[in-house]
């Protein structure tokens, strides 16, 4: 059974149903089984002034964490005949689903969507409602009810809190984003190790990260390049539900000080489980993100969006509110906090980000979509005689072993489901190129049992530049870009990555041969972006430049070594503004 359609039958709806049976000699009402062989119960019960014998029936769909609590309340509105339309008893049914299923259903979508369309829908949150109706989601109604709410918090396990707090510590948005942004390699031991956020493709929770990690660090260029960096390291740990992500703060199999981002409802339920090492919530000290869980209706039916509208109405209830507490939420208004939260849940509330607003969550959300998509990339190491040059104080290295040292660390930013392969090139005997690693999924084998991202980093760590050849700078872009276009990936975000020193030797083809080539060949339809990452200072600017340019691509010169990192990022971060990217200075 998917989990991602999986239905919960509530505690005691049996004893319930026989109850009025023996009371009444009354049958329950409807129980459907669906094609997919699911089970949905609904319950009706004694008196009322509406008809059970065509009842309309209104379905709800509802994200994974509030659907406990959303099935409670439409157990209470059947037994309580609470809505009617046209003298028609409102029965309504609830479905566990992941937002980001539910929105491909809503705008007719073929593949990964619902069986049928629901008639009311709780997304864990408004991110996704505003999402549907900018992309034209028909039938959706204009106004959404919110029924809870929760903050998002940093949580670890109560150990971990308190070596945090006695290092001073304080957990904070910053953390979300790779050691690198932070001027080291690897955090310090008083730093988690770890930082995981939910998939934003998959959850609110992942989405409000996003946004906060883009308010933190403002715009503009130096921006660009860490929410990037954030990005790239976020899909690397992401998770696709918070439970998973809860049960590996408890696994001390791996990461020795991790730290999650999540709703803190799913601490309040994660603590329902006795350990000996609870989870706590912690408020990251510049404020955080209050997730809300709307509801909106979704029926284009008159009688099932009347239905719709009145369990909406009674979610603000009273007593509705008051089971939202219960079950570890806040209220819709966030005044109040959840009834019994534990020691893992902080007593006071939380100080929010004020400039967080919706549009800063919509602009994180159009971000992290232009940045998230797979790579399909070839890297051209050059290994030519002006990569071979020594960097002034930096004794026994030269310009491409720390070059390469960068990519080394870029590599650690590619998700697994990144495609990626690597030639090396210059001029003399023999070919120009020269394949290390056949381009293909970076988590599976070239051929031999090491998978390609333990290839190239072997061979990063082993290519030497060769003072005695050419550059054959030229052809060689020439032939990647051929090779990546025949290559080419709809479903990815296409580059050719040339770590080069920027000369060619004059060998081949002209750098305006080259521009007249890449000219004719560059497909609009299927675009292989041209990005040079050249190393030092007498390069060829003009003409490289013109050729990245052809591409849509991009020229970035590191003068230092500790500046190649920041310029690989600079490279990836172009798909912000792409196709509108100004030239780099």
């Amino acid at each position: 059974m998917s989990s991602s359609g999986r239905h919960r039958v509530a505690a005691g709806a049996a004893r319930r149903r026989r109850q009025v049976r023996l009371r009444l000699s009354l049958a329950a009402v409807a129980i459907t089984v669906a094609l997919t062989g699911v089970v949905v119960l609904v319950t009706g019960r004694t008196g009322g002034s509406c008809s059970t014998r065509d009842p309309v029936l209104v379905d709800v769909a509802a994200a994974v964490d509030i659907a406990p609590a959303v099935m409670e309340a439409a157990l209470r509105f059947n037994r309580d005949r609470t809505g009617v339309v046209q003298g028609r008893c409102v029965l309504v049914q609830v479905t566990e689903q992941p937002p980001a299923t539910v929105l491909r259903t809503l705008l007719g979508g073929t593949a990964g969507v619902l069986t049928g369309r629901p008639d009311g829908w709780i997304s864990d949150s408004s991110a996704w409602i505003r999402l549907a109706r900018k992309q034209g989601a028909a039938d959706l109604a204009g106004t959404e009810t919110v029924m809870a709410t929760s903050p998002l918090v940093f949580a670890t396990r109560t150990s971990l809190a308190r070596r945090f707090a006695v290092g001073r510590t304080d957990m904070n948005w910053r953390m979300v984003f790779p050691a690198t942004t932070r001027g080291r390699i690897r955090p310090t031991e008083k730093e988690p190790d770890v930082v995981r956020v939910p998939d934003p493709s998959l959850a609110g929770a992942g989405i409000a990260t996003v946004a906060a990690a883009r308010d933190v660090v403002g715009t503009g260029a130096e921006a660009d390049r860490a929410l990037t960096a954030f990005v790239r390291w976020a899909q690397a740990g992401s998770a696709p539900d918070y439970r998973s992500m809860l049960a590996a703060v408890d696994d001390r199999s791996f990461w020795q000080r991790p730290v999650v981002i999540v709703p803190e409802q799913s601490v309040w339920q994660h603590n329902r489980l006795p350990s000996d090492d609870p989870v706590v919530a912690l408020h990251p000290r510049e404020g955080t993100v209050n997730l809300d869980y709307p509801y909106v209706v979704t029926s284009s039916d008159e009688a099932r969006a009347s239905g719709s509208r009145a369990f909406a109405a009674w979610l603000r209830s009273p007593q509705i509110q008051e089971a939202v507490r219960r079950a570890g939420f806040r209220s819709a208004d966030g005044a109040q906090g959840p009834y019994t939260p534990g020691p893992g849940i902080p007593a006071e509330a939380p100080r929010t980000r004020p400039s967080i607003l919706p549009s800063r969550i919509d602009e994180a959300l159009e971000a992290w979509s232009r940045l998230a998509p797979p790579t399909n990339i070839l890297v051209l190491a050059d290994t030519g005689r002006h990569m071979a040059e020594p960097i002034s104080g930096k004794k026994g290295r030269n310009r491409l072993t720390v070059a390469l040292e960068a990519a080394r660390l870029g590599l650690q930013l590619f998700p697994d489901s990144t495609h990626m392969g690597m030639w090396e090139f210059s001029s003399a005997e023999g070919p120009d190129q020269r394949e290390r690693v056949r381009l293909g999924p970076i988590t599976e084998p070239d051929g031999g049992r090491l998978v390609r991202r333990g290839l190239l980093e072997e061979v990063s760590r082993t290519l030497r530049a060769d003072a005695r050849r050419p550059s054959a700078l030229h052809d060689s872009i020439l032939a990647g870009f051929r090779e990546l276009t025949g290559a080419y990936d709809e479903s990815m975000n296409n580059t050719l990555l040339v770590i080069t020193a920027g000369r060619d030797d004059g060998k081949g083809i002209s750098a305006g041969e080259l521009e007249k080539a890449l000219r004719e060949e560059w497909d609009p339809e299927a675009p292989v972006q041209v990005v040079v990452l050249a190393f030092g200072t007498d390069l060829d600017r003009d003409g490289l430049s013109r050729v990245a340019a052809v591409t849509n691509g991009s020229l970035h010169v590191a003068r230092r070594p500790e500046e190649i990192i920041d310029v690989f990022l600079s490279a990836l971060a172009r798909r912000l503004c792409h196709p509108t990217c100004r030239t780099p200075a």
